[in-house]
């Protein structure tokens, strides 16, 4: 096969690895990750043959939202280590071909944050407008009834100043008015100062929010029979809602757009923005020529996960992205893990590990970059974490009917048979799942049949398809469980097919096709015919 093509930007098809620091590993023995403990454990990421890795925060943070409650965007967290560890990372990163992608959150910050604390004083201070502060409707009632994502209203009472201000999430998450110039400029500055420092991209968290209708409409109900989303309305009364004025307002293409202005004064840097409440429309919108890199939507969210779903899927995605390149991102550290959400169908039960290998494959064939969770490579399931060492506020609201993000966020697995599965030294701060031990990195080192494997074999053997990292998609017409589509580039064309259930198949693709090998599957080529196995995914080239 041919070399990829170098003059495509590197973030272009490329695998990044997400590390969500808390748990990835902790070097000090506090019980909590830390950067030197990322450190650590590079080759180990550097081994999967991924191209990127993206942290979730580690600035300085009082944890309310374990980092995305920001109160110093420069400053490295103490649980998390020094200010110098994370320049360190960067350098070692570098060192082993990974690029860096630091997760940034520029629609709000923490209430201990400096420019909350002055701006909450007075309304005459030089940052007075630095956040969306409002009056009190005549009887007391917050400015609108906007509901936030955990629970109860939007707005927070501000004694000092006597007015409500907004927040999306955690009262102690007020939202910036990026309105304020003074604050669009302040914020191109936080990620400026990480870039001056080497980092490669900037993962921008719901990102959709950034700002709101300047008018402050009251959302609409939203219809009873709309299921949405992945919590109910008896839930949450978030989701009795329309949510048309409290995000995706149309200004935001022009803030985007200043955005990667500031972006391209450094070169071979990547935004990558999460549309946690969009689709592929949203998000190419939002990728469009001189705005975003590439963003990606919890469209793979859904409790739903067969054939049928991923065509109606990757169509619409196809449509909607035009010149756009969405990154995908099935599994993280906001959703339930892969091997849980979608292992309880009936028609994907029984075999955990080959479902992950199947959604891996999946993953990284789609056209687009795409993002591995820390633990993805190993097939863990959801951790059941009890109620009473749940850390999420999320959870803790809305259990047992919602248990939170914890069960995604436990300990990664490195050694089987350590007190601590090898994570750390002390209790760790979330409890390890027992059922991991036996999925640990050590366990599946020199299993030529693990997730593990199988990853380091897909991943390597991906390098050596430019179609499959550049490439156009074409889907074809099959019958479920079937999913069929090439990927192609100038002359080359790779046939991926994947068998979304958990009995044996075949399939005859309209043409013919020589099996191609090395990623690390086994499917059976006969006559034209491709029979796979449960979960099997195979490759073909043209004849």
């Amino acid at each position: 096969m041919t070399a990829a093509n170098t003059n495509h930007p590197w973030w272009m098809g490329a695998v990044i690895y997400q590390i969500y620091p808390l748990s990835f590993c902790d070097a000090d023995g506090d019980g909590v990750g830390d950067l030197p403990g990322i450190i650590d454990k590079l080759d180990h990421v550097a081994g999967l043959g991924v191209d990127a890795i993206w942290l979730s925060p580690f600035f300085l943070s009082p944890m309310d939202d374990f980092g995305y409650d920001v109160a110093d965007f420069r400053r490295v967290d103490p649980r998390f280590g020094h200010d110098e560890d994370a320049d360190r990372l960067i350098a070692e990163a570098h060192a082993r071909g990974l690029k860096v992608i630091f997760d940034l959150v520029l629609c709000h910050t923490s209430d201990r944050h400096d420019w909350f604390i002055e701006s909450r004083a007075s309304r005459t201070n030089p940052k007075a407008d630095w956040y969306l502060w409002r009056d009190a409707r005549p009887d007391g009632r917050p400015p609108n009834n906007w509901q936030s994502v955990f629970g109860g209203a939007s707005w927070d009472w501000g004694p000092q100043r006597g007015q409500y201000y907004l927040h999306h999430f955690l009262k102690s998450q007020p939202a910036l008015n990026w309105r304020n110039p003074e604050v669009e400029r302040a914020m191109h500055a936080e990620m400026g100062y990480w870039f001056d420092k080497g980092v490669d991209g900037m993962r921008l968290d719901s990102i959709s929010r950034l700002v709101v209708d300047a008018e402050l409409r009251d959302n609409p109900p939203r219809p009873r029979d709309d299921t949405e989303h992945f919590v109910g309305s008896r839930l949450s009364p978030y989701n009795m809602q329309q949510h048309i004025h409290d995000r995706q307002q149309p200004e935001i293409l022009g803030f985007l757009e200043r955005l990667r202005r500031f972006t391209d004064r450094w070169a071979d840097r990547f935004l990558l923005g999460e549309v946690a409440d969009g689709h592929g429309t949203t998000a190419s919108l939002y990728a469009a020529p001189r705005r975003m890199h590439s963003n990606y939507t919890f469209q793979f969210a859904q409790p739903v996960f067969d054939a049928d779903f991923l065509k109606r899927t990757i169509a619409a995605d196809g449509a909607a992205a035009g010149p756009a390149w969405l990154t995908y991102s099935l599994g993280n550290h906001d959703l339930v893990r892969i091997v849980s959400r979608w292992g309880v169908l009936p028609h994907l039960s029984g075999d955990g590990p080959a479902l992950a290998k199947l959604v891996m494959a999946l993953t990284v064939c789609l056209r687009g970059s795409a993002c591995l969770y820390q633990g993805d490579e190993l097939g863990l399931p959801e951790a059941d974490v009890p109620f009473d060492r749940l850390a999420d506020p999320f959870g803790i609201a809305l259990w047992p009917d919602f248990k939170g993000r914890d069960g995604s966020r436990t300990p990664m697995p490195w050694c089987a048979d350590d007190p601590n599965a090898g994570f750390s030294t002390a209790e760790p701060w979330l409890p390890l799942a027992e059922d991991h031990r036996a999925l640990a990195v050590d366990r599946q080192d020199d299993d030529p049949e693990s997730a593990l494997a199988l990853c380091r074999s897909l991943l390597a053997w991906r390098k050596s398809q430019p179609a499959l990292i550049h490439g156009e998609l074409a889907l074809l017409e099959t019958p479920s469980p079937v999913l069929a589509f090439v990927r192609s580039i100038g002359a080359e064309r790779v046939l991926c097919v994947f068998n979304v259930s958990n009995a044996a198949m075949s399939w005859q693709p309209p043409e013919r096709w020589n099996p191609l090998t090395g990623h690390g599957f086994a499917a059976g080529w006969s006559d034209g015919t491709v029979t796979l196995p449960p979960f099997g995914v195979a490759f073909g080239a043209p004849v």
